[in-house]
C-alpha cells in the first residue's frame, strides 16, 4: 500500500523556489535584451579589419589566400565579400556590385534587421518589422548560389564583369 504525504509544503521553501525562478527570469530578460548588442562588436571588428587591411591591393592578407579558388579554382560564394565590402564603406556602389552584386543586395535588408532587433529588444523601440515570405528566402538563396556559384563562372559578357580576380 502506498502511503501518501498530505502535509502542506513549508511556506519557506515555497517562497525560496519562487524567488529563484524570478531571478532566472529576471536573468533571462536581461540576456534577451543585451543579447543584439553582442553582434555589433562583431561587426565592428570586420568593419576595421576591411578598413585596415586593403583587400583590393596584391599585398597578402593575415587570412591568407581563399580557400574556394584554391581548391577549385573558380569563384565561390564568399569570393570578393571582403573586396565589395572595403568599397561599401568607400561609398563606390558599382565597384562593390561587381564585387558580390548578391551579397550587395542583402545588405540593406541584413541591416534593417539588426537596427529592428537592437532596437526592439534593447531599447524598447517600436520598429516595423520587415516580413517576406519564405519563398522570398529560398528564391534569394537560390539566386545567391546561382550568381555566386556559376553565372561569375562563365567565360563570356556580360558575366566576365563579375569574375573576381584571386589577388594572392
Amino acid at each position: 500500500m502506498i502511503s501518501q504525504n498530505t502535509a502542506a509544503p513549508d511556506v519557506n521553501q515555497v517562497d525560496s523556489h519562487a524567488e529563484k525562478v524570478e531571478q532566472m527570469t529576471h536573468w533571462r530578460r536581461v540576456v534577451a535584451r543585451l543579447a543584439p548588442l553582442a553582434l555589433l562588436p562583431v561587426a565592428t571588428a570586420g568593419v576595421v579589419y576591411v578598413l585596415a587591411f586593403n583587400p583590393t591591393d596584391r599585398v597578402p592578407d593575415p587570412t591568407g589566400p581563399c580557400a574556394w579558388h584554391a581548391l577549385f579554382g573558380m569563384d565561390g560564394p564568399t569570393c570578393g565579400l571582403t573586396r565589395m565590402s572595403w568599397y561599401l564603406l568607400h561609398g563606390d556602389l558599382i565597384q562593390a556590385a561587381r564585387h558580390h552584386l548578391a551579397a550587395l543586395i542583402a545588405v540593406p535588408f541584413v541591416a534593417y534587421g539588426l537596427v529592428w532587433w537592437i532596437g526592439t529588444r534593447t531599447f524598447g523601440l517600436r520598429l516595423p518589422l520587415l516580413r517576406l515570405s519564405w519563398k522570398v528566402g529560398v528564391g534569394y538563396a537560390a539566386a545567391f548560389v546561382l550568381y555566386a556559384v556559376v553565372l561569375r563562372n562563365l567565360p563570356w559578357a556580360p558575366f566576365t564583369w563579375f569574375y573576381v580576380d584571386d589577388l594572392t
